[in-house]
């Protein structure tokens, strides 16, 4: 019985971070940062302030806002970040 060896894998010789790591942990990395940072802002952000001529005054969290913007940011991301592509 005979055994045929292969040949040896011809590696890269300049082999890049984003090769190292897949697609999908950057998405998941984005996401985590885009959601922590709603989280420092509800915390640390100021609020909004809204005063009208008549004396009267509101304030939401810049929270909200922020949180407005992750969430786009979010389904943004995780559909181009966790698509399947047809040659996958």
């Amino acid at each position: 019985m005979s055994t045929i060896s292969h040949e040896p894998v011809q590696r890269s010789a300049g082999r890049r971070w984003a090769d190292l790591l897949p697609r999908e942990m950057w998405a998941s990395l984005a996401i985590a940062v885009m959601w922590l940072s709603v989280l420092f802002t509800a915390i640390f952000g100021k609020d909004i302030l809204s005063t009208t001529a008549g004396g009267s005054s509101s304030s939401v969290p810049s929270a909200i806002v922020v949180a407005f913007f992750a969430f786009f940011g979010t389904w943004v991301v995780a559909r181009h970040g966790f698509r399947r592509d047809a040659g996958e």
